[in-house]
């Protein structure tokens, strides 16, 4: 009986075999972008920190015009 609740027929469902590769595809492959974001943004935040041209002095900047 839990064969049958299972939908054991003889083998593994090909349809889910699929699915699963598919899965573990998509898987890998957000992990991937993940690693490359997260270097991404590790360079640009070096960059940011490395940048003499963002230092804005807050008291030299003229309020806008109303």
């Amino acid at each position: 009986m839990a064969k049958a609740l299972l939908g054991y027929v003889g083998g593994p469902d090909p349809r889910l075999i699929g699915e699963m590769r598919r899965l573990q595809q998509r898987v890998q492959d957000l992990e991937s972008e993940l690693v490359r974001m997260q270097a991404e943004n590790d360079a640009l935040t070096e960059a940011v920190h490395n940048e003499s041209l963002i230092d804005i002095d807050v008291h030299q900047v003229e309020p806008a015009l109303a």
